[in-house]
């Protein structure tokens, strides 16, 4: 099984909780909570052991390609200015050197993780706590709340397509004012097909501004790939 862990969060929960503590400190906290993880995944996936996995930490580079898609708002552009853990240097190095972290270029570590779940199939499980990974098919685990979930096709696109009029907050990414997750699900649910949830987002967004968000929102499936719109006969 193909352990893929979100190396981006996990150095800003163990950085912010290890500010007051030296490097050192905030570095073993980093290994002890990544082997703990393993083991209460072990326990969740009802395997004997957490050799039986393989696990892998992706981490961010410097460059996005969002950054040329973001015509609204720019692409995370709330967080200039906002302040990172003491040790996010020093964690990330650390991820570099003791657990061979994957470091990614102009895209983010959540679409190499995307990337590889789909390339693994069900043999993989992502470990994140972030909800866009909720638009990948296959297995998630939420290790604070030390719950193993699975995600369908149609599910994962649902999901995709209700962060168009939700949007993302953490990201910078608008949607439209007075929706929010239950309303979204409301509108988009009972649509059945890919089609008609982009054309029911186009009502609310307008095409430009729709095809703005899928390319922002969309995690990668393959290298360099660059979201489209869904067209009628791609709908069997």
């Amino acid at each position: 099984m193909h352990v893929l862990i979100d190396g981006d969060m996990m150095c800003y929960r163990i950085g912010f909780a290890c500010d007051d503590e030296p490097e050192a400190v905030a570095l073993a906290s980093m290994d002890k909570y990544l082997s703990q993880i393993m083991v209460e995944l072990a326990i969740e996936m009802e395997v004997d052991e957490e050799d039986t996995f393989s696990p892998t930490v992706f981490l961010s580079g410097f460059t996005n390609f969002r950054n040329d898609y973001a015509v609204t708002a720019p692409y995370k552009g709330n967080r200039e200015g906002s302040r990172k853990p003491v040790h996010m240097p020093a964690l990330r190095q650390h991820l570099l050197d003791e657990w061979d972290a994957y470091l990614t270029e102009d895209e983010e570590a959540d679409d190499a993780i995307a990337i590889k779940a789909t390339e693994y199939g069900d043999d993989s499980v992502i470990v994140s706590l972030d909800k866009d990974f909720d638009q990948v098919q296959g297995w998630h685990y939420n290790f604070h709340k030390q719950h193993l979930y699975y995600v369908t096709h149609d599910e994962g696109e649902l999901n995709f397509y209700k962060q168009f009029l939700v949007g993302d907050r953490v990201d910078n990414i608008i949607g439209v004012k007075g929706i929010g997750d239950k309303k979204s699900h409301k509108l988009l649910s009972e649509l059945g097909c890919s089609v008609k949830m982009f054309q029911a987002c186009v009502e609310l967004l307008g095409y430009e501004r729709a095809v703005e968000n899928g390319r922002l929102l969309y995690l990668r499936r393959k290298e360099g790939e660059l979201w489209e719109p869904p067209k009628s006969q791609d709908v069997e």
